[in-house]
């Protein structure tokens, strides 16, 4: 029996191989697999198949040792890796847990925060936002912010400036306002008014802007000063604000070919609301009694005036004119002569003015009003051009009263140009040898050029033997002094002509040329 269960296992095992390597898998401690990572022919001896069987048999009879043996060895490979994942080996794999990672995070953003408090940074704002993770690279922003002229409240008014990086983000920034022919000089006021741009990006945010105000015929050379002067616009949104308060413009007759001019010298309507701000004002000024077209001249030509606060100023000074007695019939005119009186601070410069007139020309109670109404501008003249004006008159043989009554009756005269004004009553006195109560009469005489005007027209009518008083000299276009000069006589009617503003002017069409040349209107209209 034992002969043929032995001849029967040799029959079994005749072909096995002689092991390379035998491995017990651990994953079936009861069933081992074997896996041979080699194999040699084994002989056909008898002897030598009874010994690998006995061998075998062996093996089989101690799997149970032997799987043990395997499991404890890899248990304490197992082991050994998870002690080089926390830390436990110097081995060059090594890698933090995410608990390691955080704690290391947050000792680095401590760091940085205790840097910036150093320095008078208040760090409140900067949770959640990346920063550097070393204080070398943030003391690297700081010094770069602090070389375009920001100053540590600068930085604390915005502080989520300093989660920009340097190379990534200002200097492209910076370069690409460079080569828009933004100034350096103005970059620590550009930044101070919108830090914010240091954040965008050059091809999706700020080049597309820089397209639309070209579209909006501001000629290239005019958008770095646009942008000098309005920074804020580099973040707006190309169809919200920018689009519907230039359409409506536009809609009330501002010129499609002003509009590059009127934005150019005033960028701020960019950022107007048309519901709140613009359409409020401009229907405020219409209730004044100022045409709708009207309001659109004096926009084209002062745009400024759409950012004077309508609620705490426009109306403010509204009021103060009628508590000084100016008519209300008179407002729309005033406004329209001098669209600033309504955007100063009005009610202390009335005082002013009303009592220094009152010293230097001792004025009736209504005198000072009708000042205001023929010249507006009178509320922002000196104390001293105005008395040299006065002592003026009075050296050419004026009594106070007739200085008075003509200053009254043409208050221009207290804001024109003094040398001219000599060389005027020079030529009257001489040439034209005429009293000084024709000019008390007309004292807008003084505001006519001499040698464009006076001079050619009185030896017209001198060589022609008319008499005629200053007014109907002056007082007219060429065109109709030329049709005077073919007349007989002169119509008393034509001589009581008196010169007063008229709204219709600010309406008339415009010329071929587009005032679209982007100076800069000067308020020194007299000087």
């Amino acid at each position: 029996m034992i002969q043929n269960l032995m001849n029967m296992k040799i029959r079994n095992y005749g072909c096995i191989t002689k092991p390379g390597l035998l491995l017990v898998h651990p994953a079936l401690p009861h069933k081992p697999r074997l896996i041979f990572a080699s194999s040699i022919g084994v002989p056909s001896n008898h002897g030598k198949r009874i010994g690998y069987i006995t061998r075998l048999q062996y093996s089989v009879a101690d799997r149970t040792s032997v799987s043990h043996s395997a499991n404890s060895s890899l248990s304490k490979v197992d082991t050994t890796h998870l002690e080089q994942r926390q830390g436990g080996s110097s081995s060059l794999y090594t890698r933090p847990s995410i608990l390691q990672m955080k704690n290391q995070r947050a000792e680095n953003r401590a760091r940085v925060y205790e840097f910036l408090k150093g320095i008078g940074i208040v760090p409140d704002e900067l949770d959640g936002l990346e920063l550097p993770v070393t204080v070398e690279v943030m003391r690297e922003r700081v010094d770069f912010l602090h070389k375009l002229g920001l100053t540590i409240e600068d930085i604390n008014n915005y502080p989520l400036v300093l989660g920009c990086s340097v190379k990534k983000n200002m200097i492209p920034v910076l370069d690409y306002l460079g080569k828009l022919g933004v100034r350096k000089s103005t970059f620590t006021e550009f930044l101070q008014r919108y830090p914010q741009v240091l954040h965008a990006s050059v091809v999706v945010d700020l080049a597309p802007v820089v397209k639309y105000l070209q579209g909006m015929d501001i000629k290239p050379n005019d958008i770095p000063r646009v942008l000098e002067r309005y920074p804020e616009v580099l973040g707006f949104k190309l169809e919200g604000t920018m689009s519907t308060s230039v359409a409506y413009l536009v809609g009330i007759g501002v010129g499609r070919r002003e509009i590059g001019g009127v934005l150019t010298r005033y960028p701020d309507i960019l950022g107007m609301r048309v519901g709140r701000v613009i359409k409020p004002f401009v229907e405020y000024l219409e209730s004044l009694g100022i045409p709708r077209l009207a309001v659109a001249r004096l926009i084209e030509k002062r745009p400024h005036i759409l950012g004077f606060g309508l609620e705490e100023r426009v109306k403010a000074n509204v009021e103060s004119l009628q508590e000084f007695d100016v008519r209300e019939t008179s407002l729309a005119s005033i406004i329209a002569q001098y669209p600033e009186i309504i955007g100063i601070d009005l009610q202390p410069k009335l005082l002013n003015q009303r009592n220094l007139l009152n010293s230097a020309l001792d004025l009736g109670p209504e005198d000072f009003p009708t000042i205001v109404e023929r010249m507006p501008q009178i509320v922002s003249l000196g104390k001293t051009p105005i008395l040299k004006h006065v002592d003026f008159l009075k050296d050419c043989g004026f009594s106070l009263q007739q200085v008075r009554q003509m200053i009254v009756g043409c208050p221009q005269l207290l804001a024109l140009n003094l040398d001219i004004m000599k060389f005027s009553f020079d030529y009257f006195q001489k040439e034209m040898g005429r009293p000084l109560d024709d000019l008390v009469a007309f004292p807008a005489f003084f505001t006519y050029g001499l040698e464009s005007t006076i001079r050619p027209r009185h030896q017209m009518v001198a060589k022609k033997g008319l008499k005629c008083s200053l007014s109907w000299l002056l007082n007219c276009s060429d065109e109709k002094f030329k049709e005077r000069m073919n007349y007989d006589s002169i119509e008393l009617e034509e001589m009581e002509m008196v010169s007063s503003f008229d709204m219709n002017t600010l309406m008339e069409p415009r010329s071929d040329e587009s005032a679209s040349d982007y100076e800069e209107d000067s308020d020194d209209e007299y000087a």
